[in-house]
């Protein structure tokens, strides 16, 4: 028989994400590849999740989210950027910013329609736009400013050339995985003239919007003026409050644009557990001061991490948020990131992240790997000790 999958998914096999992991466990090597915590969140969300379930909360929520969520995250939106949303018609919770972002292209993009990524680009992206039948279109974001203190950043006039006659959307990341790169408002500003300019859809991924560091603040596009009305915003629990594993997220926009992702969703996962969603609810209102210590606990982890690969030969760009540090592996005599990474956990007993994985045009990457510092000390610690065994051998 041929190949059964659909020809527009035959590029996606296993996620480098699910690789690197499995080559961890079998070497028994610290995984710094995945981004997701080794500690749990705020006691106060764990104690409330369990004693739902146990009080009954089992069976399904009503479609569009419990309204208890709706409103709390409504209400941390107005809170915190000034953004009102109604809890009824605007704000929609799903399995996860993963599914909320899929339903999100798959309801707003026709076949043949272009949307706009910047590179290097979370996977699930580039996926569910070949779902969606689009077609996308790079924008690369490269690293400027002096050594250690780099961040990636776009070409405006790339951008703007990117734009064309099928253009139905762009995709922004911010605070951005794999970079760490929080889009400042001048960037923003550029992102939101080319949407108004040409009445492009914007569709936001937040997830990482309470993990910025050294004062550098998130802004959500849609504060920006013309934004609201054309931006579907996206976020979850996940990341703010380390439980990943929990898999609920939302969606924030305009009723037209939620009720599209809504359609869509609906066929998908229908919902998602209501008995987490309350205590979720709960958290956004009661344990935001949790949330800025570890944000300040992360900011400390990746200024550990960063100091360490630097010391075993590592030119380090610096992140002004999320889960994960860059770096670049040519002054060790390393050229090619993916060669590294499948060498590293058996080489020296760590798991990282090619980054050549996240662009379509690999050559712009094929020189860094991502660490996730989002691990307690002594494991990161651990991991450099034994990463310094590169530049020894």
């Amino acid at each position: 028989m041929d190949e059964p999958l659909v020809t527009r998914l035959r590029d996606f096999g296993e996620t480098i994400f699910a690789e690197m992991t499995r080559l961890a466990t079998e070497t028994d090597a610290i995984n710094l590849g995945q981004g997701f915590p080794d500690t749990d969140g705020p006691a106060s969300l764990l104690h409330d999740a369990a004693q739902h379930i146990l009080g009954g909360v089992n069976q399904y929520p009503p479609g569009p989210g419990r309204p208890e969520l709706r409103a709390a995250v409504a209400a941390a939106r107005a809170e915190s950027h000034g953004l009102d949303y109604d809890p009824a018609t605007e704000v929609y919770v799903t399995v996860g910013a993963t599914a909320g972002i899929a339903a999100a292209v798959l309801g707003l993009v026709e076949p043949g329609d272009e949307v706009i990524v910047f590179e290097p680009m979370y996977d699930s992206y580039p996926a569910v736009i070949a779902m969606a039948g689009g077609v996308r279109r790079p924008v690369t974001l490269r690293p400027t400013g002096q050594a250690g203190a780099a961040r990636f950043t776009f070409d405006p006039q790339e951008l703007r050339a990117a734009v064309g006659p099928r253009t139905r959307m762009i995709l922004v990341n911010s605070p951005h995985n794999p970079t760490g790169t929080v889009f400042s408002p001048e960037e923003l500003a550029v992102i939101a003239e080319v949407c108004r300019e040409h009445d492009l859809l914007a569709l936001t991924d937040e997830v990482y919007e309470h993990l910025t560091f050294d004062g550098v603040a998130h802004v959500p596009l849609a504060t920006l003026p013309g934004m609201r009305e054309r931006t579907v915003a996206v976020s979850s629990v996940g990341k703010t409050f380390s439980v990943t594993g929990w898999k609920t997220g939302w969606v924030m926009g305009p009723a037209p644009l939620v009720r599209a992702v809504s359609t869509v969703n609906q066929f998908l996962t229908f919902t998602a557990n209501g008995a987490l969603q309350l205590a979720v609810a709960e958290a956004l209102r009661s344990e935001m001061a949790w949330v800025a210590a570890q944000r300040d606990a992360l900011q400390a982890k990746r200024d550990r991490l960063s100091e360490g690969l630097r010391a075993a030969g590592f030119e380090v760009m610096r992140p002004q948020g999320t889960y994960f540090v860059m770096a670049d592996i040519r002054p060790l005599g390393f050229t090619d990131g993916i060669e590294l990474a499948r060498t590293l956990p058996r080489a020296a007993g760590v798991a990282a992240v090619p980054a050549q994985v996240f662009y379509d045009r690999a050559e712009e990457g094929r020189h860094l790997v991502r660490f996730a510092f989002c691990k307690r000390d002594e494991v990161l610690d651990e991991a450099v000790t034994r990463l310094s065994r590169l530049s020894k051998g």
